[in-house]
């Protein structure tokens, strides 16, 4: 596809921004900056428009300016997140932001916080020729056109992406009710501080990963086993319910998980959690305050290092 598109002159209707987004966000992983690819691309679109160029499918054009524009900022990013402090997660998305078109194609976990770490091992090129597929079930003809390669090439980049997310793959729990039902007894044990009951509802190999990007306190390393996530959970919520703390319940990246509010309900953190087999495989938590701006006010808490 050549950057002068012929593509009519109708105006894109209300699904199609929610869509660039999906594809955005799950590209770069965070949210401001995937509102601000789609942006440019809808920035773009009406400068087409205004020069005369005839453009059939506004879709079409948006999805391949949004491409293009995530893959440059991911070149870009690399750097960074080389030099990112402790671990990182992706941005939390905690409102239903995509148009119900999307969700019904899409792979139910495609929004997860494990399926978008894995996509992290993927080229740009890569991440996005296997999103466009597997996610989105756009054609190896339209996907061709967007990263500006053959579709034999695109077929055999498919091919070696899936292969490679394949191994890494996040497991969820199938039932949604059993993920929900257990989620609220973690969470309620969490602020009851029950200790014996957290222990029961963790996997022997469970995992917390805690991301303050040197903004935050956070854990700077992965902290594994059962006990030892027990009781760090039990020592964050006994805090926590020390300064008047609270729990939100949301759906965080479309996973069971909570918002951390301080007791004028200003955001302390947002954990996600990972429910496979009956128990808690994972927790991912994130406290650093350039990740949450986005959700509301954050607590006093998140600018005290020494907290």
């Amino acid at each position: 596809m050549t950057d002068q598109l012929h593509i009519g002159h109708s105006l894109p209707d209300a699904n199609i921004r929610p869509l660039m987004f999906s594809i955005a966000y799950r590209m770069l992983g965070r949210v401001a900056e995937a509102e601000d690819v789609v942006q440019e691309a809808f920035l773009r679109l009406q400068h087409a428009k205004d020069e005369g160029v005839a453009v059939e499918s506004p879709k079409a054009y948006l999805a391949t300016v949004t491409t293009r524009l995530a893959i440059d900022h991911l070149r870009s990013a690399q750097v960074r997140r080389e030099s990112y402090v402790g671990s990182w997660l992706p941005e939390p998305v905690i409102d239903d932001r995509e148009p119900a078109a999307v969700r019904e194609v899409e792979m139910a976990e495609s929004l997860s916080m494990a399926f978008l770490l894995v996509l992290e091992t993927l080229s740009p090129i890569e991440r996005a020729v296997f999103l466009l597929r597997e996610v989105f079930d756009y054609g190896y003809d339209e996907i061709s056109q967007i990263v500006q390669k053959s579709e034999d090439n695109c077929r055999q980049i498919f091919t070696r992406a899936k292969r490679h997310i394949e191994t890494g793959k996040p497991r969820f729990e199938a039932s949604r009710e059993k993920r929900d039902g257990l989620a609220q007894r973690f969470f309620a044990a969490c602020q009851g501080g029950k200790l014996d009951d957290l222990v029961h509802l963790l996997a022997d190999v469970a995992v917390f990963y805690g991301d303050g990007g040197g903004q935050a306190p956070a854990v700077a390393h992965p902290v594994r086993g059962q006990d030892r996530v027990a009781r760090l959970l039990h020592g964050v919520f006994t805090k926590g319910k020390a300064i008047g703390g609270r729990i939100r319940r949301v759906d965080v990246n479309g996973q069971p998980g909570a918002m951390l509010l301080d007791k004028q309900d200003r955001l302390v953190g947002v954990m996600e959690l990972d429910i496979v087999d009956g128990v808690v495989q994972s927790v991912r938590s994130i406290v650093n305050p350039e990740k949450l701006q986005h959700l509301g006010p954050l607590s006093d808490i998140l600018r005290s290092p020494r907290s």
